[in-house]
């Protein structure tokens, strides 16, 4: 007579591995939709909060199955450690996340000028939701900012500030900043019709005569090689870029305010990073702004070496 051993089946193991995938599809959704999709930020976080929960349970049941199989020899070993693997991406990400939460202090808006604080061009508005930060940076944030990130400090480089400028643009661009708003130049969206007479500003009447407009306009001729440039700058010394940018994997919105400003024959430049939703920005704001920094390092060091 053959004897066959029956293993029994742990079901914790089997539910355990739907769980995990069920995490796992729901987070990265939810970062799809959010990097390249119409989801917000607040409903980003709220998804991976539910998503993390889930694969904290799929853990728990694979965790019992795993005892299962150790103790009674049930079956469901590899549904537990799939389970494992599928919960490891959605757990790890708001696992570091919580790390940050608590490594970094509890401030959500960064600058290079803790005296001086530039700014903003045009306040940040977005619909916070329940991410909601506080609307007045006080002197306990800029001490836990100054304390947190002692070596985050502007840059003074040797030159007028129309160089400065440019190269500071190029960088902007190059780290995907969208500058949306500037000041202090002509032309400039928040500065329109600097420099420029007050008759000149006023569109011509649509009743004006054909008759009184001359027979021969001038073309404007090339400007010789030898002829200095142009002045775009209002001469106030001090010029102001605001733009958002995203960080490259979750797609955080951010807000830029850089300020250039001339002393001597020196411009100094300085950077505030804030970030859109939420009171705390787990420390890439600083992040952002050092970066930015030591990118315009090394374009004006190519500048100088050129």
């Amino acid at each position: 007579m053959t004897v066959r051993f029956v293993r029994p089946v742990s079901f914790a193991a089997y539910l355990s591995r739907y769980l995990g995938f069920a995490g796992l599809v729901l987070f990265l959704i939810a970062a799809g939709l959010h990097r390249f999709g119409p989801l917000t930020t607040p409903d980003f976080v709220g998804l991976v909060l539910i998503a993390a929960a889930i694969a904290v349970l799929a853990v728990l049941l694979a965790l019992i199955g795993l005892e299962r199989l150790w103790t009674k020899g049930s079956k469901g070993g590899l549904w537990a450690l799939a389970a494992l693997i599928f919960s490891s991406l959605p757990l790890g990400v708001v696992g570091y996340g919580a790390f940050l939460y608590w490594q970094q202090p509890k401030i959500y808006d960064v600058s290079t000028d803790l005296t001086d604080v530039p700014d903003w061009l045009v306040p940040p508005v977005a619909n916070q939701q329940w991410l909601v930060r506080p609307a007045i940076i006080g002197a306990e944030d800029r001490a836990a900012q100054a304390t947190a990130y002692a070596s985050l400090a502007g840059r003074r480089y040797e030159g007028a500030i129309d160089r400065i400028y440019a190269a500071a643009r190029k960088t902007a661009a190059a780290r995907k900043i969208r500058i949306a708003h500037t000041k202090g130049v002509i032309g400039a969206t928040t500065e329109p019709s600097i420099g420029v007479p007050e008759q000149d500003r006023t569109p011509p009447s649509e009743e004006t005569p054909l008759d009184d407009l001359p027979l021969n306009v001038p073309v404007p001729m090339a400007r010789p090689a030898d002829a200095p440039p142009p002045t775009f700058f209002s001469g106030s010394g001090v010029v102001f870029m605001q733009g958002e940018m995203r960080t490259l994997v979750w797609g955080l919105r951010f807000d830029v305010l850089i300020r250039l400003k001339e002393e001597a024959e020196t411009t100094v430049v300085d950077v505030r990073v804030a970030s859109r939703y939420g009171a705390h920005d787990l420390g890439m704001g600083a992040d952002i702004a050092e970066t930015f920094l030591d990118a315009l390092d090394a374009e004006m060091q190519g500048l100088n070496d050129s």
